[in-house]
């Protein structure tokens, strides 16, 4: 296992994907709704885990959903409240979610791996050191996000998406394997 993950101390940040790292992604889909939102295996039990051994923990999302009209900023919001509410009633927490609306065709967008939701959350919790941040994420696009913005990289292989040797600094097979390996 990466050295980084035995140097973990009060001052780091936790950033999460949320599709595919938290939730179940739906193939092809979106989450345009609550019902639709489905915890993947462990991860309540990973969140108790992580908010023992990180001060910040900060959701980047990417919800193109809603640039493409499938759901509105408020299903949007809805869903991550629900997360949140459930997370806490089982002895976790997320911090705050961040979340792009943005077409990926759209020009100047805030959407991963562009670092805007990163400086965003740097603004609002200026604590944050991206040299003591990782970022853990199930797409390349993830962890090219925790690169571009100095974090340490942690790639969740719950999605199908093949990742290239050394693009990540380690690999777990789910979020509670990563929250128990720290």
């Amino acid at each position: 296992m990466p050295d980084l993950l035995y140097k973990i101390d009060i001052n780091w940040t936790l950033f999460l994907d949320r599709d595919g790292v938290i939730n179940k992604r739906p193939p092809g889909n979106y989450i345009k709704k609550w019902k639709d939102f489905k915890f993947l295996p462990g991860v309540l039990d990973a969140l108790k885990i992580l908010s023992e051994k990180f001060p910040r923990i900060i959701v980047i999302t990417n919800q193109q959903g809603i640039g493409k009209g499938l759901m509105t900023e408020k299903d949007v919001h809805e869903i991550h409240i629900k997360m949140q509410q459930l997370v806490s009633d089982h002895g976790g927490r997320i911090d705050v979610v961040y979340y792009c609306p943005d077409l990926a065709t759209d020009a100047d967008n805030c959407r991963k791996p562009c670092t805007f939701m990163a400086e965003q959350a740097k603004k609002d919790f200026p604590k944050i050191d991206f040299s003591k941040s990782i970022m853990a994420g199930d797409t390349v696009s993830d962890m090219e996000f925790g690169r571009k913005a100095g974090m340490k990289t942690v790639y969740i292989d719950t999605n199908e998406e093949p990742l290239a040797q050394g693009v990540a600094n380690a690999t777990f097979p789910d979020l509670l394997s990563f929250a128990r390996a720290i």
